[in-house]
């Protein structure tokens, strides 16, 4: 019985190393994971969305690229893509450990990777947050905006019901998000369309005759000046490099914009079009996001600091002067500069889709 009781309690001690033995060793796998990210030499990928995929924006995710390269001493390939989702498959799955999104793609990407981070977002012209702002167009060609027109500079969107509409995709925030819930909230106040749902608007026959996405703010804007949708909904700032106010205010309902001499393509054979605004809502800026499982988060926060210093502000390659004829990511009208923002800031568009 003594010799049998030793053998127990030995082999209860032996199970009880074991354990303990297994723990660290899954510690320590952390660890070294966390480690592995922190010290690798590999490149960093960092994926666009297709808006700011074009061949005419290259120089400026270069000079992104640029500033990573000199901030982490690795390398930076881009990924180019050709469909929002692509981007956020990239990063969600561990494939990319940068990406340039609008508030929507973020809030879609973090609930499915809790480790993806906001970055940074570009300012307003204030230097800060509070004015970290673009807008959402609703838009229709000038020869029909007599239609939505309530009163003068007044326009509507009742008689939204039964037109061709473009969005750009379910994953935009100012070209799905945003104009969704704009209808929604104004429609559900109807007896007609009380029951109205976001897939209800997303599928041709139910709102709208037919609808149309774009893949990008460009392509949406394109499908509009086609003819292929008689509105639109896309952003100001992705289109602003090919067209030019032509009347009215900026962002302003009533304003009309014509596409500029020399536009890039899409829009290179569709000089001189124009299309009026129905509606203007101001949007949270896109956020460059940061996958903290890939990178590690020393370095992430290390690119946090130099995104948001003095010398990147200042760099006109990235910051492009408002008056330069060059083209650019951005554009510097004041104070302008990337700010660093939690993840609370894009409450606001997480609340739009619980409404």
């Amino acid at each position: 019985m003594k010799k049998f009781l030793n053998l127990f309690l030995g082999l209860t001690l032996v199970l009880i190393l074991a354990a303990c033995g297994s723990g660290n060793e899954e510690e320590s796998t952390e660890e070294d994971t966390a480690d592995a990210s922190e010290n690798s030499d590999e490149p960093i990928n960092l994926v666009w969305y297709p808006n700011e995929s074009g061949n005419e924006l290259a120089d400026a995710r270069d000079e992104i690229g640029s500033i990573i390269e000199e901030a982490t001493g690795r390398t930076v390939e881009h990924e180019l893509t050709t469909d929002y989702a692509i981007a956020i498959e990239s990063i969600v799955n561990d494939n990319a450990d940068l990406a340039f999104t609008g508030a929507e793609g973020y809030i879609q990407a973090k609930e499915r990777n809790d480790n993806i981070t906001p970055l940074v977002v570009p300012s307003g012209p204030s230097g800060t947050e509070e004015d970290a702002l673009y807008y959402s167009w609703f838009a229709t060609k000038v020869d029909n905006m007599e239609q939505f027109e309530t009163g003068e500079g007044e326009y509507s969107i009742d008689e939204f019901p039964g037109k061709n509409f473009s969005f750009v995709s379910t994953s935009s925030t100012s070209g799905f998000r945003v104009p969704t819930s704009t209808i929604l909230n104004h429609f559900s106040e109807t007896d007609e369309y009380a029951d109205l749902t976001e897939e209800d608007l997303a599928e041709s026959g139910r709102f709208f005759d037919q609808v149309m996405f774009g893949n990008t703010h460009q392509g949406s804007a394109v499908n509009l000046i086609n003819d292929r949708a008689e509105i639109a909904a896309f952003c100001d700032t992705c289109v602003e490099n090919y067209v030019e106010l032509a009347e009215g205010e900026e962002n302003t309902p009533g304003a009309i914009y014509e596409v500029s001499e020399g536009a890039a393509d899409p829009f290179s054979n569709l000089v001189g079009e124009q299309f009026g605004i129905i509606s203007a809502t101001p949007v949270l800026n896109a956020p460059f996001i940061a996958n903290e499982s890939t990178l590690g988060s020393e370095t992430v926060e290390e690119l946090r600091e130099v995104f948001a210093s003095d010398e990147v502000a200042n760099n006109e390659n990235i910051f492009v002067p408002e008056d330069s004829e060059e083209g650019g990511l951005f554009t510097k009208s004041a104070d302008e500069r990337f700010v660093v923002v939690e993840d609370e800031w894009f409450d606001p568009i997480r609340e739009l889709s619980a409404e």
